[in-house]
Formats: structure tokens, sequence, C-alpha cells
């Protein structure tokens, strides 16, 4: 008895410092754990000509996010119209018909024709004198002169344009590339690629309207994006999607316009009038994988209207779309409530 005593207290001896062991371990698994999970940044700015914002999950290196804001300059400063040293501005004021430009560019100039063609000339990156002259990004902005706009109209045909290589021509010597319908989700799908390369696995990036999921939040639940009730003033929501390393871009009529003689002029721009298309539709939000996808789809797809606009969305795979009306009826692309849940308010 007194033999099976001493066994037990050894026992119990050396259970106890394990045990106290095993709790240190778990007590630094979930700190660690725990510190990861609620470790965050984010980053705002005025860029691309819009509110931007960054936000990382599951780090707190701020180079990270100081980077890939730098990323962005380095694309703007490539693909907007209004910085003179950029690829888009040189061949804007080209004395030559053609500019070589950078590959970056190129890719993007081939992706624009080619949603053209998908399209059949709904989408437009030759609109750029159409868009100069209604200039909406003005202090007063006002409805140009109708034979001002009717003299652009021969200057904004997207056969005129082509690209070999690296080799931008024209052969309209008054055609001008206007990026602005897809510029943004290209650039966000780069800033992406940089920072999975480096690490992040969670985290969004909006770049005004187009929001871009960096796989899911912390505790693998999916992001929560809000679509805009259209000219709400307070910004509020008239629906949201749960999505999860997806993008949720949206085009709308709300997101910059003007009023003049009791009249609403937007900044979506028909290339067969010259003036904002007049459809009844008031936004149309494409879920997709890339975002360059889903910022040239959902101003195609408002140019097209809702009817062909949902046929061009349900003949694609993986992409998903949702048509808000000026009278705010909502409209699902199919299968789109079977891929992704969305929250009514």
């Amino acid at each position: 008895m007194k033999g099976q005593c001493i066994k037990r207290l050894s026992l119990q001896k050396l259970l106890i410092p394990l045990f106290i062991i095993v709790i240190v371990i778990f007590s630094i698994f979930f700190y660690l754990n725990h510190r990861y999970d609620n470790a965050r940044i984010e980053k705002s700015a005025l860029k691309l000509n819009t509110y931007i914002k960054v936000t990382l999950y599951g780090t707190k290196d701020e180079s990270l996010i100081d980077d890939v804001f730098a990323l962005c300059d380095y694309y703007e400063n490539l693909l907007s119209k209004t910085i003179e040293t950029s690829d888009i501005s040189r061949f804007n004021h080209r004395t030559d018909d053609e500019i070589t430009v950078s590959n970056e560019t190129a890719t993007l100039i081939k992706l624009g024709l080619s949603y053209a063609d998908q399209t059949n000339g709904a989408f437009n990156i030759a609109i750029g004198k159409l868009t100069d002259l209604w200039n909406f990004t003005a202090d007063e902005p006002k409805v140009p002169e109708d034979s001002l706009i009717k003299g652009t109209l021969s200057h904004i045909d997207q056969h005129a344009l082509t690209i070999d290589g690296n080799t931008l021509h024209s052969t309209d010597t008054q055609l001008e590339v206007d990026l602005g319908a897809i510029a943004k989700g290209f650039i966000a799908d780069q800033m992406k690629q940089f920072l999975l390369e480096r690490g992040v696995t969670s985290g969004t990036i909006n770049l005004g309207g187009n929001v871009l999921c960096i796989g899911s939040k912390p505790d693998h639940s999916p992001f929560q994006i809000g679509i805009q009730k259209p000219f709400s003033e307070q910004g509020e929501v008239l629906l949201a999607v749960e999505a999860t390393d997806s993008s949720v871009v949206t085009s709308g009529t709300y997101e910059r316009y003007f009023i003049e003689n009791e009249k609403l002029y937007h900044h979506i721009l028909d290339s067969k009038t010259g003036y904002p298309f007049d459809n009844g539709l008031a936004s149309v939000t494409i879920l997709s994988k890339k975002s360059v996808d889903g910022d040239a789809l959902s101003t195609s797809c408002f140019a097209l209207g809702l009817e062909e606009g949902m046929k061009l969305i349900d003949s694609m795979e993986d992409t998903y779309a949702i048509f808000v009306t000026e009278e705010e009826e909502i409209y699902y692309s199919q299968g789109l409530q079977d891929a992704y849940t969305i929250i009514l308010p």
C-alpha cells in the first residue's frame, strides 16, 4: 500500500508540471492566433479621381499597404488621361499617328478593344473626346452645345484604333482614348496580385465603387459588400452581397451627375447619341473573379440596357449581375442567388 501511495504521489508530481506546460502552450497559441485575427491595417486616400481604401487583416506590416498604394500611383501615372506624362495623355496629344506605350498600357488597351467586340461596341475606350466635352469633373459642369456633341461623334470610332505589340495607332488624328471605364478594375487586380505574392490572405481593396476581396474575413466568414441605394443622401444601402475572393463593381447614374433645367445628366455616355444613356437603369453591379471584368461589364451592361445586358451576363460563366432601375426595382442574373448570398435590409 505504501509503495502504491508513493507511485501515485510521484505520478501527480509529474502530471502537475505537464498540465501547466500544456496550459501555457495553449495560452500562447490562443494569444498568437487571437493577435493574428485582430491584426488589421488600413489606409485611405484620394486617388484615381475617387476615394480609395485598402484594408488588410492578419498583418501589421505598414510597408505592405504603403507599397500597394505606390503601385496604384504607378498605374495611375501610366493610364490617366489627365496626367501629362501618362501613356494615354501622350497618345491623346500625339503629333504622329502612333506612339509606343508600356506593356501594362498595351495589355489594357487590348482588353478594352476585346470588350468592345464582345459588346458590339457598347463598351468604348475611344470615347475620350466626348468625355472631355462633357467634363463631369468640372466645378460647375454643364450640357455642351448640341453641335459640339454631334461634332465629336465621328471621332469616337474604336475601329480607328489599333494596338500592335506596344504600338498604339489611330487612323483618326482627333481620336482620344479614355480608360476610365476599365482602369480601376485593372489596377485593383494588380494590387491584389501584389498583396497575394507578399503573403496577404485576407483584405479588401476599395477603389470607389470597385471592391475586390482578398480571401475572406479572418474568421473565414465572407465579406459583406453593400450596394448603394441610388441617390441616397446618407449613402443608404439598398442590399448587400456576401463575397469571398470576389470582385463587386457597380456603375450607377448617381456616381457622377449634375442637374440642368430640372433634368439629370449622368456620366455614362452613349457613343451613338453623345448624350447620357436614358434607359431606365440607375445602376448595374457585376460580381466576378477579376475586377477588370466587373469594371468593363458594369459599364457595358448599363449601355446595353436591362434586357440585352442580362442576356450578355447570362451567357458568361462565373459572372453575375444585379440591375437596379430608376424605380429601385432589382433584377438578378441567372444563378446569382445560388452563387452568392444576398442580404436585404
